[in-house]
């Protein structure tokens, strides 16, 4: 079995998670908030672990090879990574009702 993978969050994954943490405490209450970041970080230790696990269908759909999905547990937002040699780098976590492949291929480089 290959060894775990160090998930790097991009500057922008870091601001994707930072809107939905406020727009939960907005919107609901620290609790929720606090089960969202518990989300993320369930998502961030699955994918150190399995990377291949999530789904390629924005690969295709967006010609970036290698780029993954992975729906956060409970939560409408879904990672978006990709697995390099020696760590799994997120790219965004966006709610899975956006434009995601306009917002995807729209994205400025970290």
């Amino acid at each position: 079995m290959a060894s775990r993978k160090p998930v790097v969050a991009s500057g922008q994954a870091l601001r994707d998670i930072e809107e939905a943490i406020d727009h939960y405490l907005r919107e609901a209450d620290v609790e929720v908030a606090q089960r969202f970041v518990d989300a993320v970080e369930a998502a961030f230790d699955l994918i150190g672990r399995q990377p291949g696990i999530g789904s390629p269908r924005y690969a295709h759909e967006l010609q970036i090879p290698d780029l993954r999905t992975w729906p956060l547990t409970d939560f409408p937002q879904l990672l978006f990574y990709l697995v390099a040699d020696d760590a799994v780098d997120v790219v965004r976590v966006l709610h899975g009702a956006r434009a995601i492949p306009s917002t995807l291929s729209n994205a400025d480089a970290d």
